[in-house]
């Protein structure tokens, strides 16, 4: 099932209050400007740029597109998010083509599956359209960059490291992870299975469950392992919608305070669980810096001033310059709030 289009243009820019920028490239300077002034032929360059996240609806993605549409409006260009209303492998391939048939210059997705939407990525890109991953990426050969938010290394082991200073290093812990197909989900979970093996040979991962990226999936498939696992000491749920469900069963629940929660979430989504008591620290990094990223990344792409090439460099707005590394643009590395600067934040 498709949802509607849901269609946003660069001149409504959402206003997303963000207190402090968590990326590890200091700001620097300002917008570039209407579009096209940078690269070969940037005057006649197509700045229209199509969003396309894993899912509409999820908090962590409304975020990210806010920064992609704030980006495009200070270069110029035109803003669309599409998208389905769920997190399946093949539910973004209509969207691709839309995209394509459309005339997008340049589109920026987050992908549910690393090959279910390459064909559809290959004929875009065969229609000139730049194909732009973040969050989530696809193959490589089926994209001209990936927007890395950290490393998956960096990822996994800020993860693994704070469920073991909660649990005390040793007792059952269960992962709640998105859908099974989800590349990035997979890659930290490995990463993590491999930290915690050598490590942390008192921590046992009793099971990895899947919650969708739904959000009452997610509250189910946490109790559900609750009950499972009686000896349950830690949940890791490396996904914002998993987090949120996961702390809002154990809020009301026998196992709060007694049954450790972290992962990645937004502050917003986290806060008041956060200051109940039922979750002491998690991390992320800056979803609307993502996006922002991803559409000066696009951009760059488009006019030329980039090819994806190894040492290619571009200018990033408010975020400064950032390099390209096996087609690859690293964000900055995760962040980890808790009680005391949770309140600083505001996305």
């Amino acid at each position: 099932m498709f949802s509607m289009k849901r269609t946003r243009r660069a001149g409504i820019v959402a206003a997303i209050a963000v207190g402090v920028t968590i990326v590890a490239a200091g700001c620097a300077g300002g917008g570039t400007g209407d579009g096209g002034d940078g690269g070969d032929g940037g005057g006649d360059a197509n700045l229209s740029i199509t969003m396309l996240p894993k899912n509409l609806g999820n908090p962590y993605f409304d975020t990210s597109t806010g920064g992609a549409e704030e980006a495009t409006a200070e270069f110029g260009g035109t803003f669309e998010e599409v998208g389905p209303t769920e997190a399946s492998p093949t539910s973004q391939v209509q969207y691709i083509q839309t995209a394509a048939q459309q005339g997008a210059g340049g589109l920026i997705v987050s992908a549910n599956d690393p090959e279910a939407i390459c064909d559809a990525l290959d004929e875009a890109r065969s229609a000139g359209v730049k194909v732009v991953t973040f969050d989530s990426d696809t193959n490589p050969d089926c994209r001209d960059l990936f927007i890395n938010q950290a490393t998956a290394e960096g990822i996994a082991q800020i993860q693994v490291d704070l469920i073991a200073e909660q649990i005390g290093d040793a007792g059952q812990i269960a992962i709640l992870s998105a859908s099974a197909n989800a590349t990035n989900q997979n890659a930290w979970i490995e990463m993590m299975e491999a930290e915690l093996e050598a490590s942390h040979p008192d921590i046992e991962l009793v099971e990895v469950a899947y919650g969708d990226d739904d959000d009452q999936t997610s509250f189910d498939k946490t109790a559900a392992l609750l009950q499972t696992y009686p000896e349950l000491k830690g949940i890791v749920s490396p996904t914002t919608v998993g987090i949120a469900a996961a702390a809002r069963y154990l809020s009301t629940s026998e196992y709060k305070g007694k049954v450790a929660l972290t992962g990645l979430g937004t502050p917003n989504q986290m806060r008041e669980y956060v200051e109940d008591g039922t979750v002491t620290a998690f991390a992320l990094w800056n979803p609307a810096d993502l996006g922002y990223l991803a559409a000066f990344a696009t951009q760059a792409l488009i006019t030329g001033e980039i090819t994806g090439a190894d040492g290619d460099s571009f200018e990033a707005g408010k975020l400064g310059t950032f390099e390209v590394e096996d087609a690859t643009v690293l964000l900055g590395d995760p962040y980890v709030f808790d009680a005391e600067n949770i309140g600083d934040f505001d996305f």
